[in-house]
C-alpha cells in the first residue's frame, strides 16, 4: 500500500491556467550575467600520462575570474517555462478544496494515490506532469529534490525529530540510485558510513545478502520508498520550483509551479541541477575551470586517450568532401587551448537496465524520428574493426540485468549536446532530455539492425533488451537522465585536484569521498581531418579524501540558511571524483545533521561549532578520516 503522506493528483489542471502563466511571467534560469573577466596568462598545453599529443589547436585566452562564473538574481520574475512538451500522460489534478490552508507537514490533512502514468516514454517537464497543490506548509527543513541526497538527508531529520518536506519535480524517489545507475560506482566501499552504508544493506536484505552493490532499479526504488513510509516524510512530487524568497540573507519560503508555498528554517539543494541555490542568488559556476585558477592539472580543455577514436575518422557527410559538411556532433574546431577553461559539461546519458532473459526483455524500440545520419560516424568507426569495446560498459547485476554505461568513442553519451542544460529554462530541458533519448534509442536499434554493423555485434547486443519489469510506467525506459554535471556553487571551500590527490586536506571533513577523477568527454570536433573527442579524463591511484563542510555551504553573505550537498564547491575535476552516489547519500545525511543543528542553536549554517557537528557525524556512524 502506498504511503499515506504522499501528496499525488487525480484531475486535470484548467486549461487556462498554463496561458495565463505563460502571459505574466518570464524564466529566471536565464536571468544570471556572467561575471567581467580579466584577461589571464596563457595556458600552456601540457603532456601528462595518458594524454593524446595533437597538432597545437588554436591559441585562446582565459581569466582568473573566470566567465564560467555566474550570480543568480533573486529580483527575477518567477519561473514559466514556454513551449511544454506535448503528448504527456493526462493524469494532473486539482487539490481537495476541503484541504486546510495550513498543513502540518507529518499530518497533511488529505492525500491520493500516485495514479500510474502510461506505458510512455519517460519527460522531464510537461504541464501536464504538473501537480496543483495550492497549500502553504510550514516546518523545519525543506528539501528541494528526492534524489538520494535529498531522501538520506530527510531520513536524517526525521530521526533526529526535526520534521521535514521533500519537494520532488518528477514522480520517483532516489533520482539516479533508482532511476538506472545500479553497478554502483565505488572508490573504496571502507570510506562509505552511516546510511549511506545502510542503504546498502537494506538492498542486500532484499536479495538475502549482507549488503548489495548491484541491485535492480525497482529495487532500490521500494527501498527508499518503505525507508519513507517509516520516517513519515511529506513529498510532493510533480512540483518544479517556481520562485524563491529572501528576506536579507535568509530564504522565508519557496512556491513551487503547483502552487504550494513551503515555509522553513532551513532549506536544502538536493538537486543536480542546482535550481533552488541558483534562485536564491547564490553565486556558481557552470563548465571548466582553467588549470590556471587552482594550479591544477586536469582541468579545462583535456584531449586524452580514454575513450577516444583509436584510428581515424572522417567526419564529414560525404567522405572526403570538406565542402559536404561535418556530421551530426562534430564541431568545425576544438574549444580552445589544452588546460583552458570553458561552460562545457561533460555528456549526459541515460543509464539503462537490460535484461537477457527471454521472459523479461523487450526489443529495443525504433525512435519515430531516427535519422541514420546520427550514427554515421559510428558506422565508419566500425569498420575500423573497432567494435567490442562497446560492451565494456555493461555491468552485470542480479537476475541476468546489466546496466548500460558509456564506452568507446561513439556510445550512449551524446557528447557536445548537453551544454545549455544547467541553466536552461524547464521546458528547454525537457527538449534536450528528449533528444538524449531518442538519440540513445536510435544507437540501441542501429547497434541491433542495422546491416552495417558486423554481425558478431549485432548478435550480441540482441541478446538483451530492456527490461520489462523494469520503469514499467515508462516503457522500460529510465526516467531520469544522468546529470553528471550541472552548475557548482562558489563556497567558502573549494575543492581541487589538490584535495582529490591528498596534496591538500580540509579541516573540516563531513565525510569521504574516493573515486577516480572522472570525467566523460564534453566535445567532438574536427582537427586535421579527422575527428576527436575531448574532456575525458580518469585519473586514479589515491586513497579515499576528507570532503570539506564549507564547500556545501554557501557564503553568509549570500544565505545563510541554505545547505547544498549535490552541487557543491567543487572545481570540474574534483567533482568528477566526489558525484557519485553513495558520496551524494553521505553529504545528504551530513547536511541533515547540520540543519538541525543549526535549527537548535538558531545560527547560520556557516557559524555552526564544527566540533559540534563532527561528533554528531561521529555518533551517526560517518567516516571523516581515512587510516592507512
Amino acid at each position: 500500500m502506498l504511503h499515506p503522506f504522499i501528496i499525488t493528483i487525480s484531475r486535470l489542471l484548467p486549461i487556462c491556467l498554463p496561458l495565463c502563466l505563460l502571459l505574466s511571467a518570464t524564466h529566471p534560469l536565464h536571468a544570471q550575467t556572467a561575471a567581467p573577466g580579466v584577461a589571464a596568462p596563457q595556458v600552456a598545453p601540457q603532456q601528462v600520462p595518458g594524454t593524446t599529443t595533437l597538432p597545437a589547436a588554436p591559441a585562446a585566452q582565459n581569466s582568473p575570474a573566470q566567465p564560467n562564473t555566474v550570480t543568480a538574481n533573486t529580483n527575477q520574475p518567477s519561473a514559466v517555462p514556454a513551449n511544454a512538451a506535448q503528448n504527456a500522460p493526462q493524469n494532473a489534478a486539482v487539490a481537495s478544496p476541503n484541504q486546510p490552508a495550513v498543513v502540518n507537514p507529518q499530518n497533511p490533512a488529505a492525500t491520493a494515490p500516485i495514479i500510474p502514468m502510461k506505458n510512455e516514454l519517460p519527460h522531464y517537464f510537461s504541464y501536464d506532469l504538473e501537480n496543483p497543490f495550492p497549500q502553504t506548509i510550514n516546518t523545519d527543513v525543506c528539501i528541494y529534490g528526492a534524489s538520494a541526497c535529498g531522501v538520506i538527508a530527510a531520513i536524517q531529520l526525521r530521526n533526529l525529530g526535526k520534521e521535514v518536506v521533500v519537494v520532488e519535480p518528477g514522480d520517483h524517489l532516489g533520482g539516479l540510485t533508482s532511476g538506472g545507475l545500479s553497478f554502483t560506482d565505488i572508490g573504496n566501499k571502507a570510506a562509505i558510513g552511516g546510511l549511506s552504508r545502510e542503504f546498502y544493506r537494506r538492498v542486500g536484505q532484499h536479495y538475502g545478502e549482507e549488503e548489495e552493490w548491484r541491485f535492480e532499479p525497482h529495487v532500490a526504488e521500494q527501498v527508499f520508498k518503505e525507508w519513507v513510509e517509516q520516517s513519515d516524510i511529506l513529498v510532493l512530487y510533480r512540483n518544479f520550483l517556481q520562485h524563491v524568497e529572501k528576506t536579507g540573507n535568509r530564504i522565508t519560503q519557496i512556491q513551487t509551479r503547483g502552487g504550494a508555498t513551503i515555509k522553513a528554517k532551513i532549506f536544502i539543494d538536493a538537486s543536480y541541477e542546482g535550481d533552488l541555490m541558483a534562485q536564491a542568488g547564490i553565486t556558481y559556476r557552470q563548465g571548466r575551470e582553467s588549470n590556471y585558477e587552482y594550479g591544477e592539472t586536469l582541468n579545462g580543455m583535456q584531449i586524452r586517450d580514454k575513450h577516444q577514436f583509436d584510428f581515424p575518422v572522417d567526419p564529414f557527410v560525404i567522405e572526403g568532401d570538406s565542402d559536404s559538411g561535418l556530421l551530426p556532433t562534430v564541431k568545425p574546431t576544438p574549444p580552445g587551448a589544452p588546460g583552458q577553461g570553458d561552460m562545457s559539461v561533460q555528456a549526459y546519458n541515460f543509464r539503462l537496465c537490460l535484461s537477457r532473459n527471454a521472459d523479461t526483455k523487450m526489443p529495443f524500440p525504433k525512435p519515430e524520428n531516427y535519422d541514420p545520419k546520427q550514427y554515421e560516424l559510428l558506422a565508419r568507426y566500425l569498420k575500423t574493426g573497432w567494435g567490442d569495446q562497446i560492451f565494456a560498459g555493461w555491468g552485470m547485476l542480479v537476475n541476468d540485468k546489466a546496466d548500460l554505461n558509456n564506452s568507446g568513442a561513439v556510445s550512449s553519451d551524446y557528447i557536445g549536446m548537453n551544454h545549455y542544460y544547467p541553466t536552461a529554462s524547464y521546458s528547454q530541458r525537457e527538449q534536450i532530455f528528449q533528444e538524449h533519448l531518442s538519440y540513445q534509442q536510435g544507437w540501441l536499434w542501429f547497434l541491433a539492425n542495422d546491416p552495417s554493423v558486423p554481425e558478431r555485434i549485432r548478435n550480441r547486443v540482441n541478446n538483451w533488451g530492456l527490461a520489462r519489469d523494469e520503469f514499467t510506467e515508462t516503457g522500460g525506459w529510465p526516467h531520469q537522465l544522468y546529470i553528471r554535471e550541472a552548475r557548482r556553487i562558489v563556497s567558502p571551500y573549494v575543492m581541487t585536484e589538490h584535495n582529490v590527490r591528498g596534496q591538500q586536506v580540509a579541516d573540516d571533513p563531513i565525510g569521504l569521498a574516493a573515486y577516480t577523477m572522472d570525467s566523460h568527454n564534453c566535445n567532438r570536433f574536427l582537427l586535421n581531418g579527422r575527428v576527436w573527442n575531448e574532456g575525458d579524463v580518469q585519473v586514479g591511484g589515491f586513497p579515499p579524501y576528507p570532503i570539506s563542510y564549507r564547500c556545501i555551504t554557501p557564503k553568509q553573505n549570500e544565505c545563510e540558511n541554505l545547505l547544498v550537498p549535490v552541487c557543491l564547491g567543487s572545481t570540474h575535476i574534483a567533482y568528477g571524483s566526489i558525484r557519485m552516489e553513495p558520496v551524494f547519500m553521505i553529504l545528504g545525511q551530513s547536511a541533515g545533521l547540520a540543519a538541525s543543528l543549526s535549527i537548535d542553536h538558531n545560527t547560520p549554517v556557516q557559524a555552526l561549532p564544527y566540533p559540534e557537528l563532527r561528533h554528531a557525524l561521529e555518533e551517526t556512524h560517518q567516516i571523516l578520516e581515512w587510516k592507512k
